[in-house]
């Protein structure tokens, strides 16, 4: 039997996951557990640091009795989560981030949009560290939430010792060394990763300057200890590895390797981004390649070998992800989310959930099965086309590209009083189709911008869904390529244990051992593009008629 094996691990929005893989990106073994979340008020979301410790903690050892593995197997271990802000206080104490002064929840959830007028004050700094998030930073990113913290919770900010993205959280707990991921700073909390460090032991370095005029001076006072003074690549080996506590915690062996961390996305990216295609016998070039990594939220990332700075898209951010390259992020605050919102707040629900359970279904595949049969009647051989005249601006949730605009909200055209299960078929399917305008706006983007996008790389729940995926690859006509290995989250972590172990050399070398292609679905072709086309259009003039109206009743 194979002796070596990584685990990857992955925080979740709902759920801790872990997976046990071998050197060939095959997994042996997987576990879920739910972790709890909480919403005080509105736009607040938050967690706690110990729930998800002991989440982690119970993956960890099921997966290991699954595989039947002995804890000296495991040579390696990978981290990613959500970037979410962890608070901590003397003797590393969670310390309360909301108005239910609970010290259990000490976690800002990345979903969170509390600090909505702090990101609009630090954009309105101007200051030279936003090129690097496509010239204006989000609420989803940690120092909006720092200054909100400031603001809100003074005791909080008082006591505060130390401020983590929940990744690097993980690691710090795991090893008791607080190393801090060139990923997590670089992207979420405006730190410069291709400037001359500094430091002896650090890539790159803070701006003094932008943390005093947003505010926020005192953690440049304190040379940044509570946010980082170490930052290393991700995937490099984190001090011993694993200490005695996490090691019983975790039911492996002192002292097992642990990679620098990664934010859940972008181990999507490394699970994917590494696969061979028909076109590249290998990844050397990732010009063309865009990893989607779907659930309830999406991203899309694309990496190139020199900086593109492109308005509304986050980056670029350098050795975010691959070590050397840099990194452009798009993404969508709502997808998943947003099928499920209008799947579950129909009065049709019950029904289908009801026609779901009877037939073993999923609530999706009775809803695709449903759009065939409608099609079908209507003499149509593209069951897209259902959609002609029913239309929806995705952003629910903002957006967060490239419009970079939080508070644009979402909106249906082509309403009527019936309320049947076929008229939320119809619904289903618009909303799938905004969500893939929204993705064909990002590379239209990305491709303005020194990218050549006509591949994507796909993972996450909507790749379950087959009216997801080619909806996706008719409106953007690109071709979708999924992994074999389903879970490449968890995979992009594991890559991380690996190159940890020592196993692989780079980052890149552990994607192109271990990322393994699958399935591909190319788009249709002729007078689908079209129709797409014209959708397209009446997608960007819904946002344009949503600004008119913002701009009519504002006005004085």
């Amino acid at each position: 039997m194979r002796s070596e094996f990584y685990i990857g691990c992955d925080v979740g929005s709902a759920s801790v996951r872990a997976g046990i893989f071998d050197a060939t990106g095959k997994m042996v073994a997987s576990r879920s557990n739910p972790i709890r979340t909480w919403k005080p008020d509105a736009n607040f979301v938050e967690q706690s640091s110990d729930d998800i410790w002991k989440a982690c903690c119970t993956c960890f050892n099921d997966i290991i009795y699954d595989a039947a593995l002995e804890p000296n197997q495991i040579k390696g271990i990978g981290f990613d989560a959500t970037c979410s802000l962890v608070v901590l206080g003397e003797n590393n104490i969670p310390l309360s981030v909301g108005p239910d002064n609970s010290s259990e929840q000490n976690i800002i959830v990345w979903m969170d949009h509390r600090a909505l007028k702090e990101a609009e004050q630090v954009n309105q700094s101007n200051h030279d560290v936003l090129k690097y998030v496509g010239g204006t930073i989000s609420p989803e990113m940690q120092i909006p939430k720092l200054l909100w913290l400031k603001k809100n919770k003074p005791e909080t900010w008082a006591k505060a010792k130390k401020f983590f993205d929940l990744s690097d959280y993980l690691v710090y707990r795991a090893t008791g060394d607080d190393v801090r991921s060139l990923c997590t700073t670089t992207c979420k909390w405006t730190y410069l990763g291709h400037e001359e460090s500094d430091a002896e032991d650090s890539m790159g370095k803070w701006d003094d300057s932008f943390f005093r005029q947003v505010g926020l001076e005192e953690l440049a006072n304190d040379g940044y200890k509570k946010i980082g003074r170490k930052i290393r690549p991700v995937g490099e080996a984190v001090g011993a590895g694993l200490d005695k506590e996490a090691a019983v915690d975790l039911g492996l062996e002192v002292n097992t390797p642990v990679g620098v961390a990664i934010i859940d996305a972008h181990a999507g990216g490394l699970g994917l981004l590494g696969m061979q295609s028909d076109k590249q016998k290998d990844s050397s070039s990732f010009n063309n390649r865009l990893a989607l990594i779907g659930g309830t939220s999406s991203c899309h990332m694309a990496v190139a070998d020199k900086p593109q700075f492109i308005k509304g898209i986050w980056g670029p951010y350098y050795s975010a992800m691959i070590p050397g390259m840099w990194l452009n992020e798009g993404g969508q605050s709502a997808t998943g989310s947003l099928i499920d919102h209008v799947i579950f707040t129909s009065d049709k629900s019950s029904e289908l959930k009801d026609m779901a359970k009877d037939e073993n279904k999923t609530v999706y595949k009775v809803l695709n099965e449903r759009l065939e049969q409608i099609a079908q009647k209507q003499e149509m051989d593209y069951l897209g086309e259902l959609s002609q005249n029913f239309h929806v601006l995705p952003y629910f949730h903002g957006n967060r590209s490239p419009r970079a605009n939080p508070n644009l909200v979402g909106s249906i055209s082509g309403l009527h009083l019936s309320s049947s299960l076929d008229d939320l078929a119809l619904q289903y399917l618009a909303t799938i189709q905004a969500i893939a305008y929204g993705t064909r706006h990002i590379i239209d983007e990305l491709n303005l911008n020194g990218y050549s996008i006509d591949s994507i790389m796909a993972t996450g729940g909507g790749t379950k869904n087959e009216v997801f995926l080619q909806e996706h690859a008719n409106i953007t006509g690109c071709k979708i390529t999924l992994p074999a290995e389903p879970e490449a989250v968890l995979l992009g972590s594991a890559v991380l244990g690996a190159v940890a172990s020592g196993k692989f050399a780079t980052v890149q070398k552990a994607m192109e051992a271990m990322n393994q292609a699958g399935e591909i679905i190319h788009p249709r072709n002729g007078e689908d593009r079209k129709y797409h086309d014209d959708k397209y259009r009446v997608f960007h003039k819904m946002y344009e008629d949503q600004i008119s109206y913002n701009e009519i009743m504002n006005h004085n």
